[in-house]
This record gives C-alpha cells, sequence and structure tokens, in this order.
C-alpha cells in the first residue's frame, strides 16, 4: 500500500500546486524535484507487481491444465484457490489502474 500513499502525497503536491497559483513558489518545486527520484522506483514496483499478477495467472491456468489432464498431484480446492487468488490480483492491479488513470486526468485538468 505505499505505492498508494506516494500516489496521495503527489496529489497532494500538484493540489498544492495548482491552489497556490504560482509555479515560482520554490517549496512544492523542491518537492516534485525529490519526488522525481522516487519515479524510478514507483515504475519499478508497478512493473514487478505485473509481473507477479502474470505468473499468478499463468501458475492458475497451468494448475486447471494439469486437473482437466487428470495429474493426481492437483486437487480440485488447490484449483480453486489459484482461480481466486489470480482473480483477486487481477482485480487489485484494475483498480490500481483505474487509481493511475484518474489521477492523471485530474492532473491534466489542472489549470495552471
Amino acid at each position: 500500500m505505499s505505492g498508494e500513499m506516494q500516489i496521495q502525497n503527489v496529489l497532494a503536491q500538484m493540489r498544492a500546486l495548482a491552489q497556490s497559483g504560482r509555479v515560482e513558489n520554490t517549496a512544492p518545486v523542491a518537492e516534485a524535484r525529490e519526488a522525481r527520484g522516487t519515479d524510478d522506483d514507483f515504475a519499478a514496483k508497478l512493473r514487478d507487481a505485473i509481473r507477479d499478477v502474470n505468473e499468478i495467472q499463468q501458475e492458475s491456468t497451468s494448475m486447471q491444465t494439469r486437473f482437466e489432464l487428470g495429474d493426481n498431484n492437483v486437487s480440485l480446492p488447490q484449483v480453486m484457490v489459484a482461480m481466486n487468488r489470480s482473480s483477486i490480483a487481477f482485480e487489485a492491479t484494475n483498480q490500481v489502474r483505474n487509481r493511475l488513470l484518474s489521477a492523471y486526468q485530474e492532473v491534466m485538468s489542472m489549470q495552471v
């Protein structure tokens, strides 16, 4: 959830900058410069999270296939749990995407 905290922090800084009406205000600009250092970190975390979701989905699909082919090492409850994990991970990723899109639209609608 630290990614959400970072997003909220960046949005708060942008709102403060928009409300001040001046870009010359050095305090928000300095904070924005400090936040830029975390951009790469945020992008890496987002990329890793998407890869994790992809791995969970692939594992779920693999377990489903193994169960359908009659693998005795895979039970129906295991398949159901894997499918639910995959569904929840995808939904969480979708919610993050929606929040990022909303934040982007909010930033783009701000008057400078």
